[in-house]
């Protein structure tokens, strides 16, 4: 079992910036591939980006491109998501998603993430 929790969402203007965090706890080999997700009201949930166990695999969604950075710090089994140059549309609710299977593997499905942390919300206006 993994548990993770999220902090770090906050209300910014357009422009602004924004690190979250997400602490990891319990079976660290379930959490070989972390990710953060979003989800805005009456849309489906999306991936955002992920990051291999090494750190030196990432993988970000071309809508954040650019703009948002995806680390981890194992020694603290902690996960960040560094958020700069922030949009209205950037506003959702972020979750962070954690498996024991490999990044490479399809590392924006949903389906494919077993752990989920309870979201922190982020709210960017105009």
């Amino acid at each position: 079992q993994v548990q993770l929790v999220e902090s770090g969402g906050d209300s910014v203007q357009a422009g602004g910036s924004l690190r979250l965090s997400c602490a990891a706890s319990g079976d660290t080999i379930g959490s070989a591939c972390m990710a953060w997700f979003r989800q805005a009201p009456g849309m489906e949930r999306e991936a955002v980006a992920a990051i291999a166990t090494g750190g030196y695999s990432t993988y970000v969604a071309d809508s954040v491109k650019d703009r948002f950075t995806i680390s981890r710090d194992n020694a603290k089994n902690t996960v960040y998501l560094q958020m700069n140059s922030l949009k209205p549309e950037d506003t959702a609710m972020y979750y962070c998603a954690a498996r024991s299977m490999a990044c490479w593997h399809y590392p924006f499905r949903v389906d494919k993430y077993g752990y989920w942390g309870q979201g922190t919300q982020v709210t960017v206006s105009s």
